[in-house]
């Protein structure tokens, strides 16, 4: 969808060709090596993901598929081998519900990327990125040793969890079937690879409950993402929000159902719509950061009520026939990439599950869930090399998967012994910063995006209530245009309604402004507001005051100050990570604030 155009939009400036010129070297650089055209792995004990008993065989794979499996495969000439006698083989794990947030850990994108490798996690749901990004993003992955990751699209309900911290360039809000219709052709020019519908607003018994997504709500956004090509999965906790889920003809439960044991009639709903669920057992598992410092807080005492319904079942739903995939919620408090699958496995095992059980879940029930086993999730002629040995019986003993030895992703060996070293991107946080012209944005595209064709985000206030806020793009008076900001400010004391401009699309790759001195912009409406430079690790601000007649702001990066984050300090102001700038208000609860701004840019 990227288009490059110089300021008048009829030819692409030398300046903006090179930046993207730029981008693609540096996202293709040190891309890791091709995998051997024929790998052998010889002598292994293959658990082929189907449930069938161990077997000691040899794999033989071409040009990254799984051409043959038996006692009797020799490897050809020229073949690289694995001598994998007293391994065990299995398929690449599979984690359907994963955040890739700079609030988990690890916390960059990289390093989220290798500690799955080093897990033996091959392919991944990613819930947590906005659809602009998603073209950076697996143009990123695909310069690093990772997993194959799939996005996807979110969509809430206004006031919903998971719409109440994003805007509606990250989670679209619908609240009618009309608007999920909607939602779903908004959302194909992305391509997502599956839709996460935030159905249910129970917020465990511990805060206010969020809004929830009515049944034919939700059966028009199946129906679409269907229609598309595209699963649904939903944030579904409740029993009987999971009856709704299962008469709305979703594909899986991203998590468990924790409120209560199911009963027979919405066990029945579920077994009938053949809906599979991913209890992400990780996130809620009560003991997972240690012992408890009080065990008999109500808190605690009530988290471990829900852990038991939730593992209940798990066991129930399994032995009914519901298919059950493996999903964490990692990146969330508590729940670490890579290490959190491994610990679900033991999780499910705790369920009821057997370890062969747990293993089929975690590979060919996955695979199966995404409609993905057609190419991965089991050993077999035809199937992608997505492989993982381990030094142990993990069928027998789960714990075992701890033993990770080797990782194939696509037929290449990527961890473990005989595997090269990481490429530079692996090794590094984020990737390389690169400049822009100096018109961040002049407003005055058509089709809506910014000078440096990026999609403009509202950044108001979170929470249930939330500041309304509209921006949209105003004639200026003298032929050209300005945004305006309108907005209605929540009623609580940290209301604010703001509007950023990514620097590069989705804010994925930095900008270094060292080139530059400042920030100027025109701005008409009376107040205090606030620019903001928001970068990968930390924003800075300054403030603004604006009068009732159009006025030019020039603010110096001398000006600006960081803004603490999480309780701690900010850091100095360095210009090398910048990925947005932002301009915005606080005002008094219900106050009303009305702003333009134009020719926004560097000096």
């Amino acid at each position: 969808m990227t288009r490059i155009a110089s300021p008048d939009r009829r030819a692409a400036s030398p300046l903006r060709v090179g930046i993207v010129l730029l981008i693609a070297s540096l996202t293709t650089a040190a891309t890791p090596a091709p995998a051997p055209r024929r790998l052998a792995i010889v002598g292994a004990t293959v658990f082929d993901g189907t449930g069938a008993a161990p077997r000691v065989a040899n794999v033989l794979v071409e040009d990254g598929r799984i051409v043959a499996v038996g006692p009797d495969v020799a490897p050809p000439a020229g073949a690289s081998v694995i001598d994998a006698r007293g391994k065990a083989l299995l398929p690449g794990l599979f984690d359907l519900h994963t955040h890739w947030t700079p609030a988990g850990v690890p916390a960059t994108t990289p390093q989220i990327a290798t500690a799955y490798v080093q897990a033996g996690v091959t392919t991944v749901n990613d819930f947590h990125e906005q659809p602009e990004s998603y073209a950076p993003r697996r143009q990123w992955l695909a310069s690093l040793v990772a997993p194959h990751v799939n996005f996807a699209a979110r969509v809430s309900t206004p006031g919903g969890h998971g719409a109440d911290w994003a805007d509606q360039s990250t989670t679209i809000w619908v609240n009618t079937p009309e608007a999920a219709k909607a939602a779903v052709e908004r959302l194909k020019p992305y391509k997502p690879d599956l839709i996460k519908a935030f159905t249910d607003g129970w917020r465990y018994g511990v805060a206010p409950d969020n809004t929830s997504m009515d049944e034919w709500t939700l059966g028009a956004l199946v129906e679409g993402a269907h229609q598309a090509g595209w699963k649904v999965l939903t944030h579904t906790v409740t029993v009987d929000r999971g009856g709704v889920a299962a008469r709305a003809k979703i594909d899986a439960l991203a998590h468990g159902l924790q409120d209560r044991d199911i009963d027979p009639a919405t066990l029945a709903t579920i077994v009938a719509a053949k809906m599979a669920m991913a209890p992400t057992l990780a996130v809620y598992e009560p003991d997972k950061a240690g012992p408890p410092k009080d065990p008999a807080s109500p808190r605690y005492r009530q988290s471990v009520a829900k852990f038991g319904h939730a593992l209940h079942n798990v066991k129930v739903m399994y032995d009914a026939g519901v298919r059950i995939g493996l999903g964490t919620d990692a990146g969330m408090p508590g729940t670490p990439h890579g290490a959190s699958t491994l610990r679900e496995l033991e999780l499910l095992v705790r369920a009821g599950l057997t370890p062969t059980q747990a293993l089929v879940a975690g590979t060919r029930s996955s695979a199966e869930i995404m409609s993905l086993d057609g190419d991965r999730g089991t050993i077999a002629p035809g199937k992608r090399a997505d492989i993982i040995l381990v030094d142990g019986r993990p069928w027998e003993r789960i714990a075992d998967i701890r033993k990770l030895a080797q990782v194939v992703i696509d037929g290449r060996l990527v961890y473990g012994l005989g595997a090269p070293a990481l490429p530079a991107g692996n090794r590094a946080s984020y990737l390389p910063a690169v400049t822009v012209p100096a018109t961040i944005d002049d407003f005055e595209r058509p089709d809506g995006r910014s000078t440096l064709d990026t999609l403009r985000l509202e950044t108001g206030d979170g929470g249930m209530d939330r500041t309304v806020e509209i921006s949209q793009i105003v004639p200026r008076g003298d032929g050209g245009h300005a945004l305006q900001l309108s907005a209605r400010m929540a009623m609580k004391g940290d209301a604010y309604a703001g509007v950023a401009v990514p620097l590069t699309r989705g804010s994925v790759q930095p900008v270094d402004v060292r080139g530059y001195r400042g920030v100027r912009f025109d701005l008409k409406g009376a107040g205090p507001f606030l620019l903001k430079l928001n970068g990968l690790e930390n924003s800075w601000s300054a403030p603004v005051t604006g009068t009732a007649a159009w006025t030019t702001i020039e603010i110096p990066f001398t000006m600006l100050t960081p803004v603490a984050r999480g309780g701690k300090p900010g850091i100095a102001f360095k210009g090398d990570s910048i990925v947005q700038v932002e301009i915005g208000a606080a005002r008094a609860p219900g106050q009303t604030v009305s702003v333009a701004f134009d020719s926004l840019r560097f000096f």
